[in-house]
């Protein structure tokens, strides 16, 4: 357990106290968000943009662009999400658990290209070299890109999104040294799977219509 512990916590030794703080924030607070949004509760945005807004802050002191624009990204959805997902017609929530559409995988895919390609331009404008975790940061910036959206409009494949880029970003962070932000994205995993169980039993579920 020795190595194990070494690994994750050695790098805090020499990190200033109010970053170790805030990741410790930020960490509450995006385990938290997740919970929430498992249970398809309102909760998980004001969570989540406590969490997002931190983040975004510690991504800009480490010069980690590409990351620090999807948090920015997040904090903007989790307004557009925050609102959608409030929105009430005969006393009845407007947006429910769906399947995307034809239409809407397209347009996933066209969100992912154009994060990417956009993140691209950040890093080559603004970094001094791009190494090749800059290029995994690109990929995984455009899958949670298209996975915030879909959450925002309540489609059960978010969850196969976030499941797949949590799985990239937890060695990512590790090597990194950001083990609270590793821990963190080995968790959302988890939650993440428990998610997609969740929403499809609920999808599944046939909508009771008074």
């Amino acid at each position: 357990m020795s190595p194990i512990f070494d690994f994750f916590f050695d790098p805090y030794q020499s990190r200033a106290t109010y970053m170790i703080v805030l990741e410790a924030i930020a960490f509450f607070f995006g385990i938290a968000s997740v919970v929430y949004a498992k249970r398809e509760h309102i909760w998980v945005y004001p969570t989540g943009l406590v969490a997002t807004l931190i983040t975004m802050y510690i991504f800009l002191q480490d010069g980690l662009l590409g990351d620090m624009m999807l948090n920015l990204y997040y904090s903007v959805m989790s307004v557009y999400g925050w609102w959608n997902w409030s929105r009430r017609k005969g006393g009845e929530a407007v947006v429910h658990i769906t399947r995307t559409t034809a239409r809407e995988k397209w347009i996933g895919l066209v969100l992912f290209g154009i994060t990417v390609a956009f993140t691209y331009g950040v890093y080559r404008v603004f970094a001094p070299e791009i190494g090749y975790t800059n290029y995994i940061d690109m990929v995984t910036s455009g899958i949670f890109f298209t996975a915030m959206w879909y959450m925002a409009i309540k489609k059960v494949e978010n969850w196969t999104l976030w499941i797949l880029a949590d799985v990239i970003t937890v060695p990512l962070y590790a090597y990194r040294g950001w083990g609270m932000l590793s821990l963190q994205y080995l968790i959302f995993t988890i939650l993440a799977i428990q998610g997609y169980y969740a929403w499809k039993k609920l999808l599944d579920k046939p909508r009771q219509i008074s």
